[in-house]
């Protein structure tokens, strides 16, 4: 068996959860290849690594000293090395690093010097072999990741190594065609745990974090929320691109073709067996069947413009001409909600807030709309389940529970795999609806 585990930030915050890691690593033989993040957090008054590798580029830009905030992670590197008494030569990458912070360096490269570093360190404390992102992880010049070249690179790195030993690899960046460094967005370390699960045909990938598994709501707005056993991919799928924060949205698309289950555990609790992310959730719903409802997630600050034309759906080229504006303003569309001759454009409101009747003025001219609706402050609450497509009337129900919690729905959309029901409320709603369908039908 082979088993992907990734750690992250939280996970090789300080010397401590290093080995926790290493308790966790050990454990299981079948913990063969390692991804580690850059260090996070150690309390509230610390910061995250990466964090403070972006600060150092913002002060070389203005011409501003970054000595103090780059003493602060080399502190924090040196003593982690020096409580597991690791024989790591910390000071000459920090030399080297320093070397390029005095050139016109790549920015992708200094902020992933945090992870090169968690990498180097962990892999002499598991005693296994340290492989450099750069010379595994593949992009192409338009910033995909190369599968096929990411395979083809990482074999040939394995051919040398023992089978005994493990494989510690940094993650969120790898290289260009022409070896410039090049990171992935914020929680690619992820998305680069995915990447060698895929390659290696993995049994498991493990995604080792600071929470038991993908929780059923936000814990900031719902008190203790129930852990979710199982969820399928294109669930999660939903959950993570409506704000559910526990896994990087693109990290599914490696594993899922493969069908690679991704396990979310907890560093600081792995006896905790966490959520699974599987494709073949149904065979084992058949003996303990989920709740209807899965996850409850949302996001705040949208912004709706409603298009109203008579014989809309007859006219040909009506709603690609209206597509056309929003392209030529750049404004990325959430959702369509749409009947006969109305049609609602959801966008995040950032998105339209300096342009926004500009936008409205041209698809009034371009379809010669009869009127143009606007609605701000709205936000958009996600009810996530596999199961609600067995149970009849279940939109029925999430609407009824809002009507008695007196919210007024702003709008509504259900996706053809009926596994999502997005509602749209006015922002001030937005807590309490996702509240009212937990206790409505999780806690209940």
């Amino acid at each position: 068996m082979i088993k992907v585990a990734k750690f992250g930030g939280s996970s090789v915050a300080n010397a401590t959860q290093f080995q926790k890691v290493a308790s966790i690593v050990k454990g299981d033989d079948a913990r063969k290849f390692i991804v580690v993040s850059a260090c996070g957090k150690e309390g509230e008054e610390d910061h995250k690594v990466t964090d403070l590798l972006y600060l150092c580029r913002a002060h070389m830009k203005y011409g501003v000293s970054y000595e103090e905030i780059f003493s602060m992670i080399e502190k924090k590197y040196y003593d982690i090395a020096e409580t597991l008494k690791v024989n790591v030569d910390l000071k000459s990458h920090f030399d080297a690093i320093r070397e390029k912070m005095d050139k016109n360096m790549n920015v992708d490269y200094l902020v992933s010097r945090g992870e090169y570093l968690s990498g180097i360190l962990m892999a002499e404390y598991l005693d296994g072999v340290f492989i450099d992102a750069a010379d595994v992880i593949a992009f192409d010049f338009d910033g995909q990741i190369n599968m096929e070249e990411s395979k083809e690179r990482l074999l040939k790195k394995l051919e040398g190594v023992p089978g005994e030993k493990r494989v510690v690899i940094p993650g969120f960046y790898g290289s260009l065609p022409n070896g410039v460094i090049k990171v992935m967005s914020r929680g690619g370390s992820d998305i680069t745990g995915a990447v060698l699960a895929g390659i290696l045909d993995a049994d498991v990938y493990e995604n080792w974090t600071d929470v038991s598994g993908v929780l059923v709501a936000n814990p900031t707005i719902v008190k203790n929320p129930k852990p979710i056993d199982r969820i399928s991919y294109n669930e999660l799928r939903e959950m993570s691109y409506m704000g559910a924060n526990v896994l990087h949205e693109e990290v599914i698309f490696p594993v899922k073709e493969k069908n690679i289950p991704i396990n979310i555990r907890n560093t600081n609790a792995p006896e905790d067996k966490g959520t699974m992310i599987m494709e073949n959730c149904d065979k084992y719903d058949e003996k303990d069947p989920p709740h209807f409802i899965t996850g409850i997630t949302g996001k705040q600050n949208y912004t709706v413009i409603t298009v109203i034309k008579s014989h809309a759906s007859s006219e040909e080229g009506f709603l690609r001409r209206i597509l056309d504006v929003f392209d030529k303003y750049k404004i990325h569309i959430e959702s369509i909600p749409a009947s006969v001759d109305c049609f609602g454009f959801v966008v995040a409101h950032k998105q339209v807030e300096s342009c926004l009747y500009e936008v409205c003025n041209a698809i009034k001219e371009k379809i010669k709309a009869d009127e143009i609706r606007i609605a701000t402050n709205i936000s958009l609450v996600a009810v996530v389940g596999r199961g609600m497509a067995y149970k009849p009337g279940m939109s029925a129900l999430v609407f009824a529970e809002f009507g008695k919690q007196n919210i007024n729905i702003r709008m509504i959309n259900q996706g053809s795999d009926e596994i999502t029901i997005m509602v749209g409320v006015d922002d001030k709603d937005y807590e309490k609806a996702i509240r009212c369908i937990y206790e409505r039908f999780i806690s209940a």
